[in-house]
């Protein structure tokens, strides 16, 4: 009530902190005495009303938005149920701390247990919906099957209600795993897709102390949220006592969540409201700081160009370059005008070379000469011998016929006259080197 009353006062920082720090100690007292005989139970600080049409889809853990929460506020939820031999114990852990919930129920737990909807009903807390066969893999359904689904969900616990009214229009999706289709359709049936801010990873093969502490861990972390439970797990029983007293020492406050109606219309917020951390005058890098002239270190204005620096002058820009293939010529770049180069600092002289270093000496000049004299002997013999051997009739080279030698007269010599009447094609083999066979001779 106080909270509400001094919202509009979330603009100046300072006042706002003590207005939350009053409504804080003022919404704590109020609980306790709304709740006899539990002086330690953490109650109920207050309500809020909220339209699904205007904010279709909330929860951090999967969107940008969630709920309207002030600084350490908490929003009990409880997925899975009915289950008479567990949510029966939330329930009574409920009702001794005076806390007000909000239970996703499963169609199927409500008509195998439609008592256990009433229950949760007449207790005051939320009841919400949570499929008909509690999927895991619903983004992997058609989105036919998905719809049929949520309806069918719907169906089941309005049936178990048996007053005529029906579940707040509150879906929560099997795993959290919505889709882009399913969020469209619920939307269109004025439903609101709720996630979660944080979990506490109960639905885990872990301890009841493990469920606590991470519960109050992620807690601390976001400072206030929705947080998911499930009220058909042991762990959750007995970890439930712990987190809500836990939450009293903290300083942490519960808010009951109930859908807009004709005769109950929605809590005033603002969009910013909706925001986990909304932006705020107190946090410091929430926008720039305002800095109203920069230290500029140089002129303020840089120099510009003179006209004499451009080569405009410069003739022939329209003259095309022949064409050579298929390029396309450029037309040439008007150079920057040369300006005069610096002198260049004279570079020392470098001595010249005394004649001696070129002067060879006697041992070395004679070691040369001699061995030119052998090179110029050795090819002299060796073309000699080839001379001896060309008169001499020796061949040349391998498989040549071997001419007789000249002291044989000319009766020797005259089959070799007759050897070079030979036919075209031989002598024209022969001059190409190669050895010709001849019928009828060996």
């Amino acid at each position: 009530m106080i909270a509400s009353v001094f919202g509009g006062l979330w603009r100046r920082p300072l006042t706002a902190l003590y207005v939350g720090l009053l409504s804080s100690v003022a919404a704590q007292a109020a609980s306790a005495a709304d709740c006899p005989g539990h002086p330690d139970a953490i109650g109920t600080s207050r309500t809020i009303v909220v339209d699904p049409r205007a904010h279709p889809i909330i929860g951090t853990m999967q969107y940008n938005k969630t709920l309207p929460l002030e600084d350490h506020e908490v929003v009990l939820t409880f997925d899975d149920g009915p289950l008479p031999k567990y949510s029966n114990q939330i329930l009574d852990i409920l009702a001794a701390h005076c806390a007000k919930a909000t239970f996703f129920l499963v169609g199927r737990q409500a008509n195998g247990n439609p008592e256990g909807v009433r229950k949760v009903r007449d207790a005051g807390h939320t009841v919400a919906t949570h499929t008909q066969n509690h999927p895991s893999g619903m983004h992997r359904l058609p989105l036919d099957r998905s719809k049929q689904e949520i309806e069918q969900g719907i169906a089941s616990v309005t049936a178990a209600l048996a007053d005529g009214s029906a579940p707040a229009p509150f879906l929560r999706i099997p795993g959290l795993r919505a889709t882009d289709g399913i969020e469209e359709f619920a939307a269109s049936k004025g439903l609101q897709v709720w996630s979660a801010d944080f979990p506490a990873d109960d639905w885990r093969n872990v301890s009841a102390a493990r469920v606590y502490e991470l519960a109050i861990e992620r807690l601390e972390a976001k400072g206030k949220g929705i947080l998911l439970l499930h009220d058909i797990q042991p762990r959750t029983v007995a970890a439930l006592p712990r987190i809500l007293h836990e939450l009293k020492v903290r300083g942490y406050r519960i808010v009951h969540v109930v859908p807009a109606t004709p005769d109950r219309p929605a809590t005033p917020t603002e969009p910013q409201q909706w925001l986990l951390h909304p932006p705020s005058e107190t946090v410091a890098i929430s926008r720039w700081p305002k800095i109203p002239k920069f230290a500029v270190a140089g002129p303020a204005v840089l120099p510009a160009p003179a006209l004499s620096d451009l080569d405009w002058r410069t003739s022939g820009l329209g003259v095309r370059a022949p064409r050579r293939g298929r390029s396309v010529p450029l037309p040439p770049a008007p150079w920057p005008r040369q300006s005069s180069l610096l002198p260049t600092v004279t570079l020392a002289a470098l001595p010249v070379p005394a004649a001696s270093l070129f002067k060879i000496p006697e041992s070395a000049r004679m070691t040369l000469l001699a061995s030119s004299a052998s090179r110029a002997a050795t090819a002299q013999a060796r073309s000699t011998e080839v001379s001896a051997a060309k008169v001499a009739g020796k061949p040349r080279r391998p498989g040549r016929a071997v001419a007789p030698p000249a002291s044989a007269g000319p009766a020797a010599q005259a089959p070799q006259r007759a050897d070079t009447n030979l036919s075209k094609p031989a002598a024209q083999a022969k001059r190409n080197g190669r050895s010709v066979r001849v019928a009828g001779k060996r």
